[in-house]
């Protein structure tokens, strides 16, 4: 992973990758503009919130709540807030390769008109994830309920995307073997993790968690792939992907934020390739035909296949199918057919004689994937 770069380092170009691990200063939608086309893998955006805050916030003792009142998050109108959604959007998605994904975060005062800005920009809407706060502020504005949660919106570059990331198996173990939902706990960001400047001011008055940028890359993207981030704040994102061995790109225009950014990423130590490495299911796995193990010579044709128990036999042929007595077929259907099933598993119902007794053909199948691995890496 390279060392972070200043922004002004930063040139974005199509024939080079200069613009990786880099923080670029300026507006969002002209930097994004600049950025090659289908380069990136990942969006995470915490776009401005527009929460229309109007006098300051006091809690029951009379004393000030540090609350979002930046001009950042200041527009003049719903209309106003709904072109520039419009406008950073359909950059993110110039950028956005055709298998990449976007993960957008808001509260009840801007999620709704950023989830229809989506979808009428042409992007498809995989799942929208609530993020539950162990410890929210109190409303202090009275007469409502209290606001625990934030909305995450997480969708593809279009409808026909098939090839987006998703870490399925990898998720449910990590949920204890149980598929992960979308509601997600998490505190919301305190502590030492809490950027403060000398005086002891927060940096950022909406820095999200660690745990939450974790979950978002380990489930939606690999090591090595770009992670955008176009509203960067104190550089959670490039934090979290230097961690887990991905590259970032940052977009922002407040020089105290980048410089908040720049050196906490700058103290960020990548994980090793051990502890990045993802947990994968059968379908990711390459695809390893029966004709396969006889075209390597891991099984020669009129090799004697065997069922567990010994109760029939079958022969190979060179073609890839085995023949039982004068029927032939691929190992799935002479299986069945032995059993008088509709269906089986030839890999793991037929078996060959090796050394210490019989093993299933499907323990060969493994060994040539491993060996398929290795060559790809």
């Amino acid at each position: 992973m390279s060392a972070i770069r200043l922004p002004h380092e930063a040139s974005p170009s199509a024939s080079t990758t200069e613009w990786l691990d880099t923080i670029i200063k300026g507006d969002c939608v002209a930097a994004l503009n600049r950025l090659p086309a289908q380069s990136v893998d990942v969006i995470f955006a915490d776009p401005p919130y527009n929460l229309q805050l109007e006098g300051d916030l006091h809690r029951p003792d009379q004393s000030r709540v540090d609350a979002v009142d930046d001009e950042w998050d200041r527009f003049d109108s719903f209309e106003a807030y709904d072109a520039f959604t419009r406008a950073w959007l359909l950059a993110a998605r110039r950028v956005l390769k055709p298998t990449g994904t976007i993960w957008v975060i808001g509260s009840y005062h801007n999620i709704f008109r950023v989830g229809a800005k989506l979808q009428d920009l042409g992007y498809w809407i995989l799942n929208d994830v609530i993020w539950r706060k162990t410890n929210p502020m109190p409303n202090f504005r009275g007469r409502r309920f209290q606001n625990a949660h934030e909305t995450l919106i997480w969708a593809s570059r279009d409808q026909k995307a098939k090839r987006y990331t998703f870490n399925y198996d990898a998720m449910k173990a990590a949920n204890d073997d149980v598929q992960m939902r979308t509601d997600w706990l998490f505190p919301i960001c305190t502590g030492a993790e809490r950027l403060k400047d000398e005086s002891g001011t927060k940096v950022h008055p909406t820095q999200k968690p660690e745990a939450l940028l974790a979950r978002i890359l380990l489930s939606s993207s690999k090591p090595g792939d770009v992670v955008l981030d176009p509203f960067f704040g104190s550089g959670t994102t490039g934090a979290v992907a230097r961690r887990l061995g991905r590259h970032f790109v940052g977009i922002e225009r407040e020089q105290s934020y980048i410089d908040a950014a720049t050196a906490r990423i700058g103290e960020i130590e990548t994980l090793g390739e051990a502890e990045l490495r993802l947990m994968t299911g059968k379908r990711a796995e390459p695809r390893v035909a029966f004709v396969s193990l006889i075209e390597s010579g891991l099984v020669a044709p009129g090799t004697l296949l065997h069922d567990a128990r010994r109760r029939w036999t079958a022969s190979v042929r060179a073609d890839g199918t085995i023949a039982v007595g004068p029927e032939a077929g691929s190992i799935h259907k002479m299986g069945a057919r032995v059993q008088g099933l509709e269906a089986c598993n030839g890999w793991t119902f037929w078996h060959i004689q090796g050394e210490t007794g019989l093993e299933p053909i499907d323990a060969i199948r493994s060994r040539v994937r491993s060996g398929m691995a290795q060559i790809g890496g």
